[in-house]
């Protein structure tokens, strides 16, 4: 990657203050709407309680908008002209893909952080303090897999309405991976062959180890591990063909 134009990329990002608030708020009063509607902090679940694990959903939910939405933003880029600018210079593909996803990922960071802390304040609970941690790196890093879903949006359509798609499709893929609504029978035997339901699980790994609150499916740790690696590899490779092919045009 180059480090001048990581720099300056992320930089011109978290200048946006306005779409980082929304980052922040959005999944934090997610959590305080559902963290409250679903049971009261005392219901035991997993190692934990109901509102860490709602908690763990809307960090999950947090982190994966904020890196889709600031991937998908380079449809814009590409509109003003800017992709023909670094076709110019020696950033090859990989390494656009590797910097946009590591710009996504700082400002992910942001609204699992957030979502964490007002879940700390509001008394989630869980058995140990590494729960915590693993919860939270996981929801994080694992948001890296929709920042490249958010490139292969953003190359496919080249508009403004490349944020918006990639935003509202991600609302299907969420609900899909069990954080809005906890599915249960054939609607969930479809869903894990979706993109959020690999990483929604492995965020509610340490807490839940495979099992779910609505039936008795227990989900292994290398099928979950196995979804998400396979989806990052499938989005990855779009993400750098579409930019060969804009690069290539241009």
């Amino acid at each position: 990657m180059n480090v001048t134009y990581l720099r300056i990329d992320l930089v011109r990002q978290l200048r946006d203050g306005m779409y980082i608030s929304f980052v922040i708020a959005l999944p934090v009063v997610m959590y305080l709407l559902f963290g409250t509607a679903f049971g009261a902090s005392a219901d035991v679940v997993g190692r934990g309680d109901t509102r860490f694990y709602v908690m763990s959903a809307m960090a999950a939910y947090g982190a994966s908008v904020g890196a889709t939405s600031i991937a998908a933003s380079a449809a814009m880029e590409l509109l003003q002209g800017w992709g023909r600018q670094l076709a110019l210079t020696p950033l090859r593909p990989p390494a656009f893909v590797a910097t946009k996803v590591v710009v996504a990922l700082a400002v992910s960071a942001v609204g699992a952080l957030a979502v964490t802390v007002v879940g700390a304040a509001t008394g989630a609970h869980v058995s140990a303090l590494w729960v915590w941690i693993v919860t939270f790196l996981v929801a994080w890093l694992g948001s890296s897999l929709f920042a490249l879903y958010g490139l292969v949006v953003a190359q496919v359509f080249r508009s403004e309405t490349a944020i918006g798609v990639a935003s509202a499709s991600l609302v299907v893929w969420a609900f899909f991976g069990n954080l809005f609504v906890p599915l249960s029978g054939t609607v969930q035997q479809i869903a894990r062959w979706t993109p959020m339901y690999g990483y929604a699980g492995l965020v509610r790994w340490s807490q839940m180890q495979g099992h779910s609150v609505t039936s008795s499916q227990v989900d292994p740790l290398w099928l979950l591990v196995l979804n998400w690696v396979a989806w990052a590899a499938a989005f990855a490779v779009l993400a750098t063909w579409a930019n060969r092919r804009g690069r290539a045009r241009q």
